[in-house]
């Protein structure tokens, strides 16, 4: 057996069902989970209808570098959304999802023969941990500060860790804070990567749920108004959160063209082609803003009535972006334990929320998601509203 699947660790959810393994949650309640961030608003039904009508593309293998249609749909989304003039035939790859794309990207990158070091957000999505672990490289942990929007310390990193580091990952806005990392921080990333030259992928999966006026800025857009090229440079997204989407498994990599040509020769053998199916739903939902802007709104207002009724009793207050609320609970409340705030709160009132510490690593002695649970606002406004009452009652209840 590969011995670097020793050096994984179990996924958050497999921790939550552990923890919950000898609970017994409330028969009072209803079950509400905002465990998962699964979107659970309608997907469009002319995604539907597109899937449907193009049935005929399962009866051919896809290309890995995938068909122009979909490509082509991509820039032009690109163009519109960032204003980024993109080569389709070079600069775009469409992906399975940007977990799989965030896999095999790392392996693509990482030379394992030398002491590889990946810089990760902390907390963050466990897809970086596994990947560069899997890669054979070794992780750095760099804390999202509290104090500035929960903005990521990358002065935090020592030169030392710079110096062997190939890859570094950016989520914005961030999982699970919501935070949109600004362009002011861009430009400390890109200096540092001048310095050291490594290569920056971009997760924005969540660039679409957003509740200011201004979108939030992606990583291509940041090089682009700071004068830059996309030299080790990529972005991803899907139309899993954009298009309430997720068993499509469907989004794409752009950036960098001489990285994209190695990243599309790694996939070729990895074989991860989209079907031709997918590749024309796929264009048909990236070419339509329609549906993507009544999603927003469905946020927006949800988080609206939500919001407030759980600053009541929690630090928690509207994110940049994403579908997540990323709370600190109080020390008066189950000593401050994200754990025990978890495993109680099913119990009492059953409702699932996830703990912090399951998504962040200690470095330096401390682990920053200790003391915070992410709640994902992915069901109907109704039944988050019902959650965070029964939140709200919780805490109350167990102030000490």
């Amino acid at each position: 057996m590969n011995p670097l699947l020793q050096k994984l660790q179990p996924y958050p959810f497999e921790r939550l069902r552990q923890l919950f393994a000898t609970i017994t949650p409330s028969p009072a309640h209803r079950a509400i989970s905002l465990g998962i961030g699964e979107p659970k608003h309608a997907t469009p039904l002319f995604i539907k209808d597109a899937l449907n009508e193009n049935f005929k593309g399962l009866a051919a293998y896809p290309a890995t570098g995938g068909e122009p249609v979909l490509k082509e749909a991509c820039a032009a989304w690109l163009k519109r959304r960032y204003g980024l003039e993109i080569d389709p035939k070079t600069q775009i790859l469409p992906v399975n999802g940007s977990r799989e794309a965030l896999f095999s990207l790392t392996q693509t990158v990482i030379d394992p023969t030398k002491d590889a070091v990946v810089v990760s957000p902390n907390p963050f999505y466990q897809i970086y941990e596994g990947s560069a672990l899997l890669a054979g490289a070794r992780l750095h942990y760099a804390p999202s500060d509290p104090k500035r929007n929960f903005a990521v310390d990358w002065a935090s990193v020592p030169d030392d860790v710079w110096a062997k580091t190939q890859l570094v990952f950016v989520c914005s806005p961030g999982n699970p804070t919501g935070a949109v990392m600004p362009l002011d921080e861009w430009k400390r990333l890109f200096a540092l990567q001048d310095r050291f030259g490594f290569v920056i992928a971009s997760d924005e999966c969540y660039s679409e749920i957003y509740f200011r006026d201004e979108p939030p800025l992606g990583g291509l857009e940041a090089a682009k108004k700071l004068g830059r090229d996309f030299k080790n440079l990529v972005m991803m997204t899907s139309l899993s959160k954009r298009s309430n989407a997720p068993g499509m498994r469907s989004g794409f990599v752009a950036g960098d063209a001489a990285l994209m040509k190695q990243f599309l020769l790694y996939r070729t053998y990895h074989g991860s082609a989209m079907s031709h199916t997918i590749q024309a739903a796929s264009a048909a939902a990236w070419n339509d803003e329609a549906h993507v802007i009544a999603n927003r709104e469905q946020y927006r207002a949800k988080f609206a009535q939500v919001t407030p009724v759980l600053a009541e009793v929690l630090n928690v207050k509207l994110p940049d972006a994403a579908f997540y609320l990323w709370a600190k609970i109080p020390a008066t409340v189950c000593g401050g334990s994200d754990t025990a705030f978890a495993a109680e709160l099913l119990a009492q009132y059953n409702v699932t929320v996830l703990p912090g510490s399951y998504l962040a690593r200690e470095q330096n002695g401390h682990n920053p998601g200790t003391g915070y649970i992410r709640m994902a606002l992915v069901a109907e406004t109704a039944e988050c509203l019902e959650a965070a009452q029964r939140i709200a009652e919780f805490v109350r209840k167990n102030a000490s």
